[in-house]
C-alpha cells in the first residue's frame, strides 16, 4: 500500500469516529409534523421505459444504448442481465394501469424510448407508427382512469444509432436531433400530454456514460466527456423548451421542466467555514451544474474558477468546462416551467486535505470528502441511507438558491434491503414516512412544491445493478415468464398517505402501519404458495388434457375393436 493511501484511510476513519460522536441527530427528526398538503397536491409514483418495458427489438423499435451496452458481454452489469425482457410492461399495460388505479395515485411519470419512436433516432429516416400507437394507448388508458401522465422524453435510452455515427451527447448536432424527436413528441401526445420533462438525472447520465463508464455508453473521457455531454443536453433542453413555448404552448397549455437529481450535502462541521464551503461546493457540483444555466444563465462560479484553475495547473490552455456564449446563456436563461427535484440520500461534506495523484476527474475538481453517520439507518445498498432531515434541507436550498419555482419532486425511493425479496417491507414504510414529513415541513416552511413521485411503481431493471437493487411497490416474479406483480406492505401504506394527503393524526397514522403489515402477511403466504400453485396450473394445462386425450384414444380403440370381433 503507497503512503499516501495509509494517510488518506487513515484520516477519513479519524473523521468517521469524530462523526459518530459529535454528530447525534438533528432537530428537524426530533418532531413528526401531523398535518395535510395543499389541496390539489399530485401524487405518483415512475417508471422509465427501457427499465421496465421489455419488447427490445418488437414492432419496430431500434437498439438503444443501453441495449448495446447490456449486450456487449461479461462484467457491463451485476449478473450479466439485460433489460429484454424486464417487467414484460410493453405487453402489460392496462394491468400496470389497474396497480396506478389500486395507489389511488394522481400522476405517473413514466418516460418515452426514443428509439421505439425514432428507430435511428432521426425524425427523417423513420416513424415508427407502432411505437406512437403503443404510448398513445397508454397515455389514453391512463386519462380513461383519471391519472394525469406526467412523461420524460429521454430516460438514458439513447438511439444506438446516434452513438455510432456521431458519438453522442458529445456532438453539438445532438441537440437538432433531440429537438426533432421532442416536436414529434408534441405534435403526437401533446393534446393529452401536459406536464412534460425533457431529461431525466442528466448529471448521473453524463458522469457514469462519459467519465466513469459505468453506464452506457460506457465511454471513460475522464474530466473532459461529462463536461462535455452535458453542454449539449443543457442546449438540447433549451432548445426543446423554445420550441414548445414557440409552436405548441399557445394551442397545448403544457409545462416543460427538466429532472435533476442531487443528494443533500450537510457540513461536517457546521462551524468551520471550510466545511460550509466544501458542502456547498457539492451542491453546485450536483444540482447547479445543470439548474444554474438554466435559471441564471450560466455554470455556477465555483465550477468555472475550480475546474479553469485545475485546467491551467494541468497545461491546458482552456478550461475543460465548456463556455456558453453571452447569446447561449440569455437563450438557456428561463428555459423550465418547473424545476423536477430527485432526492435519496444525505452525505456529510468536508474539505479534502490531501493530495489526489490522480489526473483530470470529476471527483478531482470537487476537491471533497464524501462521509456518512454509522448512525444512520442502512437500507440496504451501499450508497443509500435513510436521512429525511436532508430532503427538507434540499429543497429550501432550491427554493432560495433558484428564485422559488415550483417544484416537482420527481423521484424519492428506497431499494430494497440486500438479498431480501419479502413483501413485508417496512424499512421503506419508515423511508417513505420521514421523507414525505420533511417535504411537507418543506411546504410549511414555504416552499412551491406541487407533486411528489415516489420511484417506482414496480421492481425493475436498475442499470448496472440488473435487477439486485429493488424500489417498486410491487414485486416482480423475474423469474416466471409473466413476470406476475405482488403488492408490497409499502404500497398499502403509501395508498393512506395519498387517501388522506398527509398525516392526519397519530393514531390513524399508526394504524396505516399495522395494517400494512397484517396485509402483507396475507399477500407472503400467497406469494409462497405460488410454485404449488404454479405446478397446479401446469397439472391443469397440461396433464389433464393429455390424459383426456389419451382415454378418448383408448375409448375409440376398444369400440373398434369390439365392433370387429361382433363382426
Amino acid at each position: 500500500m503507497k503512503p499516501v493511501q495509509v494517510v488518506t484511510i487513515w484520516w477519513v476513519l479519524l473523521l468517521v469516529s469524530r462523526l459518530g460522536a459529535t454528530r447525534k441527530g438533528s432537530p428537524e427528526e426530533a418532531s413528526f409534523y401531523y398535518g395535510t398538503f395543499p389541496l390539489g397536491f399530485s401524487w405518483g409514483v415512475g417508471s422509465s421505459a427501457f427499465q421496465t418495458e421489455g419488447a427490445w427489438d418488437q414492432d419496430g423499435k431500434g437498439p438503444s444504448i443501453w441495449d448495446a451496452f447490456t449486450h456487449r458481454g461479461k462484467g457491463k452489469v451485476l449478473g450479466d442481465e439485460t433489460a429484454d425482457l424486464a417487467c414484460n410492461g410493453y405487453y402489460r399495460v392496462q394491468e400496470d394501469v389497474a396497480l396506478l388505479r389500486e395507489l389511488h395515485v394522481s400522476h405517473y411519470r413514466f418516460s418515452l424510448s426514443w428509439p421505439r419512436l425514432l428507430p435511428t433516432g432521426v425524425r427523417a429516416d423513420q416513424v415508427n407508427e407502432k411505437g406512437i400507437k403503443f404510448y398513445s394507448d397508454l397515455i389514453d388508458a391512463l386519462l380513461k382512469s383519471n391519472i394525469t401522465p406526467v412523461v420524460t422524453l429521454h430516460h438514458w435510452d439513447l438511439p444506438q444509432l446516434l452513438q455510432v455515427k456521431y458519438g453522442g451527447w458529445q456532438n453539438v448536432s445532438m441537440a437538432n436531433y433531440f429537438s426533432d424527436y421532442a416536436n414529434l413528441c408534441f405534435e403526437v401526445f401533446g393534446d393529452r400530454v401536459k406536464h412534460w420533462v425533457t431529461f431525466s438525472d442528466p448529471r448521473t447520465m453524463a458522469e457514469k456514460g462519459y467519465e466513469t463508464g459505468h453506464h452506457a455508453p460506457g465511454l471513460k473521457l475522464h474530466g473532459t466527456g461529462l463536461y462535455k455531454a452535458a453542454h449539449h443536453i443543457i442546449k438540447a433542453h433549451a432548445q426543446a423548451w423554445h420550441s414548445y413555448n414557440s409552436t405548441w404552448r399557445g394551442k397545448q397549455q403544457g409545462l416543460v421542466g427538466i429532472s435533476l437529481n442531487c443528494d443533500w450535502g450537510e457540513p461536517m462541521d457546521i462551524s468551520n467555514p471550510k466545511h460550509v464551503e466544501a458542502a456547498e461546493r457539492y451542491l453546485q457540483f450536483c444540482l447547479g451544474w445543470f439548474a444554474n444555466p438554466i435559471y441564471a444563465g450560466d455554470y455556477p462560479q465555483v465550477m468555472k474558477d475550480r475546474i479553469g484553475r485545475k485546467s491551467a495547473e494541468q497545461g491546458l490552455d482552456m478550461s475543460r468546462l465548456p463556455a456558453f456564449s453571452l447569446q447561449e446563456k440569455r437563450y438557456i436563461k428561463g428555459t423550465s416551467d418547473f424545476l423536477g427535484l430527485g432526492h435519496f440520500t444525505t452525505r456529510y461534506i468536508t474539505e479534502r486535505n490531501y493530495p489526489s495523484r490522480q489526473g483530470p476527474s470529476y471527483q478531482n475538481d470537487r476537491d471533497l470528502v464524501e462521509l456518512v453517520d454509522p448512525n444512520w439507518p442502512d437500507l440496504g445498498s451501499k450508497w443509500l441511507y435513510s436521512v429525511p432531515w436532508g430532503f427538507r434541507r434540499l429543497l429550501n436550498f432550491a427554493q432560495t438558491q433558484y428564485g422559488d419555482p415550483p417544484i416537482y419532486v420527481t423521484e424519492n425511493g428506497a431499494s430494497q434491503k440486500l438479498h431480501c425479496s419479502q413483501l413485508c417491507d417496512e424499512w421503506r414504510i419508515h423511508y417513505l414516512k420521514g421523507y414525505i414529513n420533511e417535504m411537507l415541513k418543506a411546504i410549511k416552511d414555504g416552499v412551491n412544491i406541487k407533486g411528489y413521485t415516489s420511484w417506482s411503481l414496480l421492481d425493475q431493471f436498475e442499470w448496472e445493478k440488473g435487477y439486485s437493487d429493488r424500489y417498486g411497490f410491487y414485486y416482480v416474479e423475474f423469474n416466471n415468464r409473466n413476470k406476475p406483480r405482488y403488492p408490497k406492505a409499502s404500497a398499502q401504506y403509501y395508498k393512506k398517505i395519498i387517501t388522506a394527503n398527509g398525516f392526519p393524526n397519530p393514531r390513524e397514522v399508526e394504524s396505516w402501519y399495522l395494517e400494512a403489515l397484517e396485509t402483507c402477511s396475507i399477500n407472503s403466504q400467497m406469494f409462497a404458495a405460488e410454485p404449488a400453485l404454479r405446478h397446479m396450473q401446469m397439472v391443469t394445462e397440461i396433464t389433464v388434457p393429455t390424459v383426456c386425450s389419451l382415454c378418448v384414444l383408448l375409448a375409440a380403440v376398444l369400440l373398434m375393436l369390439l365392433l370387429r370381433s361382433q363382426s
